[in-house]
């Protein structure tokens, strides 16, 4: 009876992950057949193809490490909830509750989504000593960290709105039920738990990005 129940809710959990990738679109990126939120594996894509693609503000700073002028960007001064992607690729680069108010006229974030988001280099130009932060999926330039961010890391990631793809943060269909610490999620309960009590399965699925996709058995 146990393996039967555990079998029914792999299948489900495995109907509603296939219903979900069928109905994710990107919008906004039609024309940019590399991007995806759900895809990790990094891209080798020459610069010649990525002009074709990319808007050519986005293309200057993220493949040519243009830096976008202080205080223009759309994200330097706004923080709704939300998570913050690469505007060349989809990879998840930073949660919006790690994002604070800087004077410095970029958005700022204290820490990244997850450590292996980004990768760094030294960067000497234009007489200065920084490090780089670039998207580990596509190798875009990102903006650069800095030393003198808020605890708890210390650190500043200094980033260009024109790289970053914002998505809000879905609300709960159920209010107060979402405990998920960083993204609101939309809950699903099977009809499992009302044939099966004891067996609930509850998927936790944030729109677009199916890293969160959890099965709690209780």
């Amino acid at each position: 009876m146990k393996s039967s129940l555990i079998l029914s809710g792999i299948f489900l959990l495995a109907f509603a992950y296939a219903g979900c990738q069928q109905h994710t679109t990107e919008k906004g990126h039609e024309n940019n057949p590399y991007y995806s939120r759900t895809d990790t594996f990094r891209l080798n894509v020459k610069n010649a193809v990525w002009k074709k693609i990319l808007p050519p503000e986005l293309y200057a700073v993220a493949r040519e490490q243009a830096t976008q002028a202080a205080f223009t960007g759309k994200y330097w001064n706004k923080n709704p909830r939300g998570t913050y992607y690469c505007a060349v690729c989809g990879n998840k680069l930073f949660r919006s509750d790690a994002k604070f108010a800087s004077t410095c006229g970029w958005p700022s974030f204290f820490e990244a989504a997850r450590p292996n988001a980004v990768i760094y280099r030294e960067d000497d130009s234009y007489g200065m000593n920084r490090t780089e932060v670039i998207c580990v999926r596509c190798g875009s330039h990102l903006g650069h960290i800095f030393d003198d961010g808020p605890p708890p890391t210390l650190k500043r990631f200094c980033m260009n709105s024109v790289s970053l793809d914002f998505v809000p943060a879905i609300k709960s269909k159920r209010p107060g039920r979402c405990t998920f610490k960083h993204d609101c999620c939309l809950f699903y309960n099977s009809i499992w738990y009302k044939l099966f009590p004891i067996f609930q399965i509850q998927i936790f699925i944030q729109k677009r990005d199916l890293s969160y996709l959890f099965v709690y058995c209780k």
